[in-house]
């Protein structure tokens, strides 16, 4: 998959079937979106995402940092998918000032030569959010492109979101979230040294450290699966401060894989978490909190996740 990130001048000499969008969270609406290009490449298109760094949301003062999927996750999720062309459009006070009608003529017809587009119903774009999807199916065919509006998905009655996943998230209900992304919530990291704890009682641990622009669950034990390169491990994962054996406030992922004992340190994993097994708590005693960690491999042992990584 191409990247084009941190530069205006895009150049793409392919013609592209394009989708735009922030895709937080990557759900299932907007996997919608993204079938619709991806089914042009049948026809020799590229399909072409572009989205926005940073987030608009942030940009403009109306949320924290935050984000169901940082950036290396979803570069991770689109190549999966299939993506040609991935653009990481920078968001600043010039770029946000571009008047819509230029964006759709210089950018999408001409540096990207889009000849398709799929755009959600609540597409905004350009100086003050004045662009849409009305705008462009008005502009597409004087500019050489199809536009087509895609509905939002419901589930249950209840349009998907990136808001609506979030909630979930933070909540703690990793079954609903994993419904509505149609897939386990993912944190990935870099495997870290951790204080070995772990491996000196006999549950030797995988650690990684979320970016603090990465939304996470409430602090607690999760039943999960780790992807260590093409391999899928069984695991269970705790969130937090791991306050019985540290006293550092750092915030960590980490993880318990089955029937795993390799020397990972300095490679990248993915982590999907599939539940809620218990709150983090800090125990009286290291042998205390063994017995707890017996008793969470026991019961993530004999769990069932509904959808895989």
């Amino acid at each position: 998959m191409e990247i084009i990130s941190d530069t205006t001048d895009i150049c793409i000499h392919r013609e592209t079937a394009a989708a735009i969008g922030k895709f937080d969270g990557i759900h299932i609406g907007h996997k919608r979106l993204l079938e619709e290009i991806l089914a042009r490449k049948n026809d020799g298109l590229a399909a072409c995402v572009f989205t926005f760094d940073p987030p608009p949301a942030y940009f403009f003062g109306h949320s924290d940092k935050k984000e169901l999927t940082a950036k290396r996750e979803k570069r991770l999720l689109f190549e999966k998918m299939g993506v040609d062309i991935l653009i990481e459009f920078p968001l600043n006070r010039e770029t946000a000032a571009t008047p819509p009608e230029d964006f759709a003529k210089e950018i999408l017809a001409g540096r990207m030569k889009v000849r398709f587009l799929a755009a959600g119903t609540d597409l905004s774009f350009g100086a003050k959010g004045a662009g849409n999807a009305a705008l462009l199916q008005k502009m597409g065919p004087e500019l050489g492109f199809e536009c087509r509006t895609i509905d939002k998905v419901c589930l249950d009655g209840r349009e998907v979101s990136s808001t609506l996943v979030r909630s979930q998230v933070e909540a703690g209900e990793m079954e609903e979230a994993c419904r509505l992304l149609g897939m386990p919530y993912m944190v990935m990291g870099e495997v870290v040294s951790g204080n070995r704890i772990g491996r000196t009682i006999g549950f030797p641990t995988v650690n990684i450290l979320p970016g603090e622009d990465k939304l996470l669950p409430p602090n607690g034990v999760y039943f999960s699966t780790v992807c260590v390169g093409e391999r899928n491990c069984r695991a269970i994962t705790n969130i937090g401060y791991k306050p019985t054996v540290s006293r550092d406030k750092v915030m960590g992922v980490e993880s318990y894989l089955y029937d795993f004992d390799e020397n990972i340190y300095g490679r990248w994993v993915e982590v999907y978490l599939h539940a809620f097994l218990r709150p983090e708590r800090q125990f009286e005693s290291v042998e205390m909190l063994k017995k707890q960690l017996q008793q969470d491999i026991a019961a993530g042992a004999v769990y069932a996740p509904g959808n895989q990584p």
